[in-house]
């Protein structure tokens, strides 16, 4: 195990990142969290998929849940909702199986598919941290979206795993400076856990960890 492990970034602020860079600072630096009903539905539908690092075969096709991640490289840890292993002659061996797969993330998401791009970013680093585990290349993954009952395919291009990259240095950046950076507000900002924690009508000001201390010491 790497000795830094236990400072590693959490795999899943890759898409807080993507949202709005002061989310993910005020919760992965500031340590600022606060539930509301899309996190808590959120976190429902992933216990459904994280059941401790489970298998279960089906065919030519090995299901593992809740299978623990890393990238030594971008210092990211996480867990992947579902990793489907689905035999392949020019894959990769698994421990504990036999024969060779190919290696496919699923990720599980409470709504439907977004405009953006912060889902297929997460998934990205999912098949980045598979990638440098298994010694393997992964092009495709999947997002399961509830709301819809059905799975997209995605991609995972080159480019979108640079952008990954790119990111995940920089969330290294802010976090070795324990910055927490000003953003411009807007529409958003009304679905965001955190619009009362954030206080954007004060960011222009101070900090929110500066204004909960003056608030604390008044």
């Amino acid at each position: 195990m790497d000795s830094r492990e236990d400072e590693y970034l959490m795999l899943s602020g890759i898409q807080h990142f993507q949202f709005c860079k002061r989310q993910w600072a005020l919760i992965h630096i500031e340590q600022q969290w606060e539930e509301n009903v899309r996190t808590i539905e959120g976190e429902h539908l992933h216990r459904k998929a994280d059941q401790p690092f489970t298998r279960e075969n089906r065919g030519d096709k090995l299901i593992v849940r809740a299978m623990p991640v890393k990238s030594d490289r971008l210092q990211i840890t996480g867990v992947c909702d579902v990793v489907e292993f689905v035999r392949d002659d020019s894959g990769v061996g698994i421990s504990g199986a036999e024969g060779t797969y190919t290696a496919y993330p699923v990720e599980y998401k409470r709504g439907k598919p977004k405009m953006n791009d912060e889902d297929i970013l997460q998934l990205a680093a999912q098949a980045i941290c598979l990638e440098e585990m298994l010694l393997c290349h992964i092009d495709t993954g999947y997002l399961f979206y509830n709301e819809i009952k059905h799975r997209v395919e995605v991609p995972l291009t080159p480019a979108v795993k640079m952008k990954v990259k790119q990111m995940a240095a920089e969330m290294q950046d802010y976090y070795t400076r324990k910055y927490t950076p000003k953003v411009k507000t807007g529409p958003f900002c009304r679905s965001c856990s955190l619009q009362s924690i954030c206080l954007p009508e004060l960011m222009n000001k101070r900090s929110v960890k500066s204004y909960i201390e003056g608030k604390i010491h008044e």
